[in-house]
């Protein structure tokens, strides 16, 4: 084991050296800070900047506001309500596209089609809410085209 090294206790000034608050010297204000330019030329320099690209997220907020709207034409909704929506489709998405993925695999098939996701819609979803979602999607199905009517629809059951 090494030597430990010696303490020696810290020397201590003398009370002269010690200035009081009220003799240190009032503290200077800093002048406000202007805009500032860049140093370089930039673009005369012939460097272009890298203009920032936006991350595209998908979401369904401008879906779900349209629904709302039919509905309830005259009632907003906040901006955190929408980021729960928004997350609550993106859960039942989910879990309708796992379970459909668990039925195609189940039966040895490697497509999904429309009858193993109505299938996992009936496995997913409760009782009546099902049955509507069921309605809603073959009506989808069978008339394309129909756009957000079935949105609408399993709103209103919600």
């Amino acid at each position: 084991m090494a030597p430990k090294a010696e303490k020696k206790p810290a020397e201590k000034k003398p009370a002269e050296e010690k200035k009081t608050v009220a003799e240190k010297a009032p503290a200077e204000k800093k002048p406000k800070a202007g805009k500032k330019l860049p140093k370089d030329g930039g673009a005369a320099a012939g460097e272009k900047k890298k203009k920032r690209v936006k991350k595209s997220t998908e979401t369904y907020k401008i879906y779900i506001f349209k629904v709302l709207k039919q509905v309830h034409p005259d009632i907003g909704i906040s901006s955190k309500a929408m980021g729960i929506m928004n997350s609550f489709i993106n859960d039942i998405f989910e879990k309708l596209a796992q379970e459909s993925s668990r039925l195609a695999r189940y039966n040895k098939k490697p497509t999904i089609t429309s009858r193993e996701i109505q299938t996992a819609v009936r496995l997913v979803l409760p009782g009546e809410l099902a049955k509507h979602a069921v309605s809603e999607g073959t009506k989808a199905y069978v008339y394309p085209g129909l756009g957000l009517g079935f949105l609408l629809d399993l709103y209103v059951y919600f």
